[in-house]
């Protein structure tokens, strides 16, 4: 992690500008898809402020990530519209990434609510995802809501 919650150089929260470039319209309509998706599903999720939802599953007492972490994941993704069907794409063995250089779903939940060594299913709206683009080679259509299932290994 960066050194704590007190770390000036621990960015948590993203910028307001990458927010507001979302099309609200369709987040609307997104969130509506997601809530009657967990409803339907009898899943209870928490909502962040943004519109993303999600279910810690496994919960570690161990320091949150920054924006600018190295973080190790593992993590399963896939569509909303087809939630058992063949991942987009996974990493059973864990990979690095900075978490500024991933969706913002990732950006809006890890750093506030995934501690280290945490489990957490995310709920993306297709604006904090990819949004009108088609992405994952082909895999993942135009504005497509998903869902991650993330294990946080480690953070640096």
């Amino acid at each position: 992690s960066c050194g704590g919650d007190d770390d000036p150089t621990c960015t948590k929260d993203v910028a307001a500008d990458k927010i507001s470039k979302v099309d609200q319209t369709r987040l609307a309509t997104d969130i509506a898809t997601i809530d009657a998706y967990l409803s339907a599903n009898g899943i209870v999720a928490q909502a962040e402020p943004s519109g993303v939802r999600y279910v810690i599953t496994s919960l570690a007492d161990a320091d949150l990530p920054c924006l600018e972490s190295k973080i190790t994941v593992k993590y399963k993704g896939n569509l909303l519209s087809n939630p058992g069907g063949t991942p987009f794409d996974e990493t059973t063995t864990g990979r690095t990434f900075t978490l500024s250089g991933l969706i913002l779903g990732w950006q809006l939940v890890l750093p506030n609510y995934v501690p280290v060594g945490s489990k957490v299913t995310l709920y993306i709206p297709s604006g904090y995802a990819y949004g009108a683009s088609v992405s994952g080679g082909g895999k993942i259509p135009a504005n497509a809501n998903l869902i991650f299932e993330i294990e946080l290994l480690d953070v640096r």
